[in-house]
């Protein structure tokens, strides 16, 4: 699949953009070395049973039998047969899966995965999320962002906060409810890495979001770079927050700029896989997908889980995890045993827990070796790394590529354990030094 962005060097310039980005989407198929692939966009990672049916009824019917989750919460298809594009279409325009064909690819949005559902969560962002959507569809100009601009809506606890996005949104105590009308309180907005932030009213989040979005394609136009993403607009055409408050002012939001109203996130692990305990004495089931794989057989048990025990609907998380909501606390340990007897990760204990890696071969022709092959062959000998040695940076996440771009790689401090021509190399990723000052060792 197409790569997440590289890791590139403190302090170097920024990419100049001469075309449109290559992100596939669910009308806009990738040719890959195993068939054409399909990225369905999950705006939240919210489905419904309808929805997940329809997917897993895609895998099975046009795909390779397997769904992948994806570092956005997204799912793909792999394996499609040359001329599926229109029956693909129908499967998922059926399913409410495709609300705007103009709009599918750029329907880029995280939130946070257990907000409205623990004991803990401090608001639920569900609501921003799904008018965040309904606002990108409505819009003639987001039709120009690229697939890989990215909205974060965070609850408050940090989890999400700290994924990269172009725009985030953090609810602050309150700000965010399950009214019609999002509730009240207040929300702090973000653009990029700018250590400012706007606080704005909890109501006017997702116009806000949107109106943060306009004003970057004002400021990629004037720089002239092509600018897919914030980051990426060089410094003399830098988005602020400064520069989104007077946007926001255009459209009638109300914006207080926050010097240091940013605090900084640190990337988390996500939920840990298990029962999860509610507040209206309700549980929700967390479990991974072994390298973000699951067969449409384990995809129709999670499907049928929340269609019989829970509430009907199924969050994918960006850890490549799904979340079922509402299950009778009864009920909650017999289904999380069933899902584990499937083949899901429902332990953190688990060897394959905080462990993944790119497609490989034979699925990516660029990469140098089946990644995934060796990995579960470390796996089997009791190693996270190549060679049964340990892994460097105990509890970061592991994980490996096939090439150097690193698709799918995760955020904050990392393992990269990288195949190159002489073997594997291992190296200790951190989100505040370069490459070259990173920690590296040959396998």
């Amino acid at each position: 699949m197409p790569p997440s962005p590289s890791i590139r060097p403190l302090g170097s310039a920024p990419p100049l953009r001469d075309r449109g980005d290559a992100c596939p989407g669910a009308l806009r198929l990738h040719a890959a070395a195993d068939g054409l692939l399909a990225r369905v966009r999950v705006p939240a990672g919210d489905l419904t049973v309808r929805q997940a049916t329809a997917l897993a009824d895609a895998a099975e019917q046009l795909g390779d039998g397997f769904l992948s989750l994806t570092s956005r919460g997204n799912v793909e298809l792999r394996g499609l047969p040359d001329g599926c594009a229109g029956r693909l279409a129908g499967l998922l325009g059926d399913a409410g899966l495709l609300p705007s064909a103009r709009h599918e690819r750029i329907r880029n949005i995280l939130a946070s995965p257990l907000a409205g559902l623990d004991r803990h969560t401090p608001a639920d962002v569900r609501w921003w999320a799904r008018r965040l959507d309904a606002l990108l569809c409505a819009s003639e100009s987001a039709t120009a962002l690229s697939g890989r601009f990215l909205f974060v809506l965070d609850d408050g606890r940090g989890d999400v906060a700290a994924l990269g996005g172009d725009v985030s949104l953090v609810a602050e105590r309150g700000g965010a409810g399950e009214g019609p009308d999002g509730g009240g309180g207040t929300a702090l907005l973000r653009v990029g890495d700018d250590p400012a932030a706007l606080r704005i009213a909890g109501p006017d989040a997702p116009r806000a979001a949107l109106a943060a979005a306009e004003a970057f394609l004002t400021a990629a136009e004037a720089s002239g770079t092509g600018a897919w993403r914030v980051r990426e607009l060089p410094a003399e055409h830098a988005l602020t927050a400064r520069d989104v408050a007077e946007a926001l002012r255009a459209t009638g939001i109300t914006a207080t700029h926050v010097p240091d109203g940013a605090r900084t996130f640190t990337a988390t692990a996500g939920p840990t896989p298990g029962v999860v305990e509610g507040a209206d004495g309700r549980h929700t089931l967390s479990v991974l997908a072994p390298l973000g794989r699951l067969s449409a057989a384990q995809w129709r048990l999670l499907t049928a889980t929340a269609a019989r025990h829970g509430s009907g609907e199924l969050r994918l998380t960006p850890w490549r995890g799904v979340v079922l909501p509402g299950l009778p606390a009864a009920e909650a340990a017999e289904r999380l045993a069933a899902l584990s007897a499937a083949g899901l990760i429902t332990d953190p204990s688990s060897p394959w827990h905080r462990l993944g890696a790119c497609t490989g071969r034979p699925g990516c022709a660029k990469s140098r070796t089946d990644v995934r092959a060796d990995l579960a062959q470390a796996v089997a000998a009791g190693a996270r790394v190549p060679g049964g040695s340990t892994a460097p940076a105990p509890g970061a996440p592991v994980y490996w590529s096939g090439c150097e771009r690193r698709c799918g790689h995760p955020h904050g401090t990392w393992v990269d354990v990288l195949a190159t021509a002489d073997g594997y190399q291992v190296s200790v990723v951190r989100p505040d030094a370069s490459p070259a000052t990173q920690e590296t060792r040959p396998q």
